[in-house]
């Protein structure tokens, strides 16, 4: 109704409950990550990140340093060392562990190459591979003795609601990704939103404006001579911070435990059912997401992991994510979620069964999946090189 009507261009004294609504968002996120303050003002988690590293950039420049190196686990998002480089950083990138996560030994031998050079450290934890940094506070102080900001992707945060706050374990700053952790649109090119919660000593970077709160009375400033400016059109995308803030006040503290809760069981659930016929890239206890590895399937069969997911569509499936993380040989992930039903479980390892049979007893079958769609294998290749991103009338084939 009301929202719905605004315009981000209205006096301010007609947005007054739009501006109320962002600055509880703001309080409420800043408590569940343990952090001092928020702005909603990011459009996606990769923005968010960006955000994150200008603060970084402009806190180390506002205390008469200038670092460059970010240093990243091999196991970690593509967008971090990319949120790296937009900066001016330079990403350095070191191996996670053998059991999966990162050692202080190793991230130790990292930081001292650099012989003072240290930024930041970016890590997401649970991590890709589903697994809890254990020495989360460990890494912070290591990062922290040699000057530099621990920055956290909270890209996995429903791993971990109301169970654990990334502020508490040494992060400085963090996004979070409204449409995985509350409920928000993925997908489809938005709107997204990844809003960025940060440490006090990082409040005066935050892109302007801020909303200031004084008499009850909720105000714009745009007057902060050290932030590092807007980041995004008027406010960020408001809807989406409408939809999370209704998520969050309805389900409260203890429903939020249930979300990762549930997060939790449903990942572990089906690693339980299928890593006797597909073997899980890591054995330590997980927590999201399971990550399976293909090397025994394609070993005995020849089917691999893209053939294994091509095949699930057939069985009304939308294939996993697969060869992410990059650091598993034929990578397979499973992130069912707080929301999907035993039932819908059961039904999905059932089909990964009937496939692991096909591919022991007609592995071409397998491999030319799928067969309910109109087209099958595309050219992945080409359309990276020659990608068309818009509509245009048909060209000729071989054009």
């Amino acid at each position: 109704g009301c929202f719905s009507s605004l315009h981000p261009l209205f006096p301010g004294g007609l947005i007054h409950g739009a501006l109320e609504l962002r600055a509880r968002l703001q309080g409420l996120l800043a408590g569940i990550g343990g952090m001092d303050g928020v702005t909603v003002q990011p459009a996606a988690g990769a923005q968010g990140e960006l955000l994150g590293l200008m603060m970084i950039r402009a806190y180390h420049r506002a205390s008469g340093r200038s670092p460059r190196k970010v240093f990243i686990p091999d196991s970690a998002h593509g967008t971090n060392p990319a949120s790296s480089s937009l900066n001016g950083f330079e990403a350095v990138a070191f191996p996670a562990g053998s059991a999966g996560v990162v050692e202080p030994e190793t991230l130790v031998r990292a930081l001292d190459a650099a012989a003072g050079d240290v930024a930041a450290l970016m890590i997401t934890n649970p991590n890709t591979l589903g697994l809890y940094e254990r020495a989360m506070p460990d890494l912070a102080r290591l990062v922290h003795e040699r000057g530099g900001l621990v920055y956290g992707d909270g890209a996995n945060l429903n791993a971990v609601l109301g169970r654990a706050r990334p502020g508490d374990a040494g992060v400085d700053v963090m996004q979070f990704n409204l449409h995985k952790t509350f409920t928000t649109p993925h997908g489809g090119g938005g709107p997204g939103a990844g809003p960025v919660a940060f440490k006090r000593m990082l409040e005066p970077f935050q892109p302007v404006p801020v909303i200031e709160q004084k008499d009850g009375v909720y105000r714009l400033v745009h007057e902060r001579p050290q932030s590092v400016g807007r980041v995004r059109s008027f406010y960020g995308n408001f809807g989406m911070m409408v939809r999370a803030y209704a998520y969050i006040r309805e389900l409260g503290p203890e429903g939020l435990r249930r979300v990762s809760d549930l997060a939790v069981l449903n990942a572990n659930y089906l690693a339980a059912r299928l890593k006797e016929r597909l073997p899980l890239a890591f054995e330590t206890p997980m927590l999201h997401e399971a990550v399976f590895t293909d090397r025994e399937l394609e070993a005995k069969t020849g089917v691999r992991t893209l053939d294994l997911a091509k095949r699930l569509i057939d069985y009304g499936f939308h294939p996993p994510t697969v060869y992410f993380p990059l650091v598993v040989r034929g990578a397979l992930m499973v992130e069912p979620t707080e929301t999907e039903t035993k039932q819908t479980l059961d039904a999905f390892v059932e089909a990964v069964f009937s496939i692991l049979r096909e591919a022991e007893e007609t592995p071409d079958l397998v491999r030319r999946a799928p067969h309910v769609t109109r087209l099958t294998r595309l050219d992945e290749a080409r359309a990276a090189r020659r990608p068309r991103l818009r509509w245009t009338e048909q060209q000729p084939e071989g054009a």
